[in-house]
């Protein structure tokens, strides 16, 4: 039996976590989208402004029996910086806020209790200051959005921002990513 969890996740610009999961084996699916904010149906515009709220993320829907929880989140923290508050890198506002939006109880445990061993192992060198949140209301981004890098890789932003973290995943996850004609990363 597939049993499909839902977790939403906001690591910085959803082009990169976006193009991150889609390459992972057990992700059924990633959306980009909003979450977190207050204004309805907001768009990317509105969010970039960051008078919204919301903060740029991804709907994942994963099968649990091919993936974890843990190894998603793990992958999670290690492809951005937890420890920068409403930035990763270049991109600056709380649209860009590092924050993880549960779907129920187990994995609120599950996310606050890796975060706790991150923290006691010292992974990283300045505290983690990722959120963690009940999902609430998610919107989709616009179409343009969707599948940006898959559909714009030779785009500057993909080149110097999303290349870089892509190699990294090929290099401390390849366990975890799907076969070589399912990816997505530039090979």
């Amino acid at each position: 039996m597939n049993r499909h969890e839902v977790i939403y996740l906001a690591g910085g610009c959803f082009w990169c976590t976006e193009a991150i999961f889609q390459n992972i084996k057990g992700v059924k699916e990633v959306v980009p989208g909003y979450i977190g904010g207050s204004k309805p149906n907001p768009t990317y515009q509105q969010v970039c402004s960051g008078t919204t709220g919301h903060a740029e993320a991804i709907r994942l829907v994963f099968n649990e029996h091919k993936t974890s929880l843990e190894k998603i989140l793990f992958i999670f923290f290690y492809t951005h910086d937890p420890t920068s508050l409403n930035q990763q890198g270049n991109d600056i506002g709380t649209q860009y806020r590092s924050e993880v939006f549960y779907s129920n109880k187990k994995q609120k445990k599950e996310v606050q209790k890796l975060i706790q061993q991150l923290e006691e192992d010292s992974v990283y060198e300045n505290p983690i200051v990722t959120k963690v949140s009940r999902a609430v209301k998610f919107y989709p981004a616009e179409k343009e959005h969707h599948n940006y890098y898959r559909n714009n890789p030779q785009q500057t932003y993909c080149q110097i921002v999303l290349n870089p973290k892509l190699k990294r995943l090929r290099e401390y996850f390849s366990a975890h990513l799907k076969k070589s004609n399912e990816l997505d990363l530039i090979q």
